[in-house]
């Protein structure tokens, strides 16, 4: 990864951990606290419970003139204290004085205290007490952690992945801009040094042959090619106005404007047009035909033909090139996409043959068989009169 996408990606992670990290803590805490207050309520009940049991006990044995016994309950120590303030049973764990009705935490035990005795047995107040709630709790805190610390663990590992995972998009678009750069700079300087060597040549003779000529006509011609390519790019949100055009006089013009580049190449190029008038904007429509046509010559073999025509509003072009494999036709519209480096070029061509063709409802249509040449075809709405 470069310095802009390391940024990207430890930017996005990062947000992603803490505003996760922010999430899963206000959950654990309100988890906790909830947790906490049933617990506390469900110890209320369950030390109230006891102690009122107690107290029934003691007022029933005292009425039926028998011994005290007290029960024995799980995990509650109980203590009775009699009218003269002293615990005639049991024990008190911490340091307090049951003097008023209530329940209350003190060190790690939970406390009730209860006057529902009456005195009967001499006894003034039943006090409850339990371990239970502060066990429960540090269970719980332990059991909160360990969910915390798993949910951490994999939420960034999740980040990590879904950051990687929102790079990628980022990465493929700095690689296909990185490409196109390198490619528009190999495709400028293939034309920029063969106008350079063919003003040398010619100086050096000081005349100007037919061959140097050329040389600087197919140059300067593959030059507005690119900038035209890069002009669309660059402004082909702005509308155009369209005019009703004579088709086939725009494709005979386009032919006749690459005759020279396919003349270099050995390449022969047929064309049987008929006339047929359509609405669209002149310079999209050289454009059009442009690429199609600058295509099949880049990927044509030497002494081959292209055959292209135009009939009842149906172009085609084909030619005896390199070819496409079936997997990769799905592909070929896409912007700055390549599926091979012959012949070079950096991936727009195509991607404005379908732009305009989407602006002016022309069906594209396209079949290839590797080795043996691509045919494309345009179709054109019926035919305006």
């Amino acid at each position: 990864m470069n310095t802009l996408e390391k940024k990207s990606f430890y930017s996005f992670l990062a947000l992603y951990i803490i505003s996760s990290l922010i999430f899963t803590a206000l959950s654990a805490y309100w988890y906790y606290t909830a947790q906490k207050n049933m617990f506390e309520s469900n110890q209320h009940y369950r030390l109230q419970h006891i102690a009122d049991t107690i107290s029934q006990g003691i007022i029933q044995s005292h009425m039926q003139g028998l011994e005290l016994q007290v029960p024995s309950f799980d995990d509650v120590i109980v203590a009775l204290i009699s009218v003269d303030k002293e615990v005639v049973y049991g024990s008190l764990m911490e340091d307090f004085f049951p003097d008023k009705m209530e329940y209350f935490e003190i060190g790690e035990y939970s406390v009730l205290i209860s006057f529902s005795p009456q005195t009967h047995h001499g006894i003034e107040s039943v006090v409850v007490q339990s371990k239970a709630l502060s066990e429960e709790l540090t269970e719980l805190k332990q059991n909160v952690l360990a969910v915390m610390i798993s949910s951490v663990i994999l939420m960034i590992a999740l980040a990590w992945v879904l950051s990687k995972l929102f790079i990628r998009p980022l990465q493929i678009r700095v690689k296909q801009v990185e490409d196109f750069v390198h490619d528009t700079a190999h495709e400028l300087n293939t034309p920029v040094t063969a106008l350079s060597m063919s003003v040398s040549r010619a100086l050096k003779k000081k005349m100007y042959d037919e061959k140097a000529l050329r040389n600087i006509s197919i140059s300067t011609k593959q030059l507005f090619d690119i900038y035209r390519a890069l002009s669309y790019l660059s402004f082909e949100s702005k509308p155009q106005s369209s005019s009703l055009l004579d088709v086939a006089s725009v494709l005979e013009k386009g032919v006749l404007y690459y005759k020279e580049l396919s003349e270099s190449k050995k390449i022969a190029i047929t064309l049987e047009a008929e006339p047929f008038s359509f609405k669209i904007d002149e310079t999209k429509l050289s454009m059009l035909f442009g690429n199609l046509i600058s295509n099949a010559i880049k990927y044509s073999m030497p002494n081959s033909t292209i055959e292209i025509s135009l009939k009842k509003g149906v172009f085609t072009i084909q030619d005896e090139g390199i070819g496409i494999a079936q997997e990769k036709l799905s592909k070929i519209f896409e912007r700055y996409n390549r599926q091979t480096d012959y012949a070079g070029g950096f991936g727009i061509g195509l991607s404005i043959v379908q732009k305009i063709s989407q602006e002016y409802g022309i069906r594209v249509e396209v079949s290839s068989e590797k080795e043996k040449g691509t045919c494309f075809t345009l179709v054109f709405a019926r035919e305006v009169k």
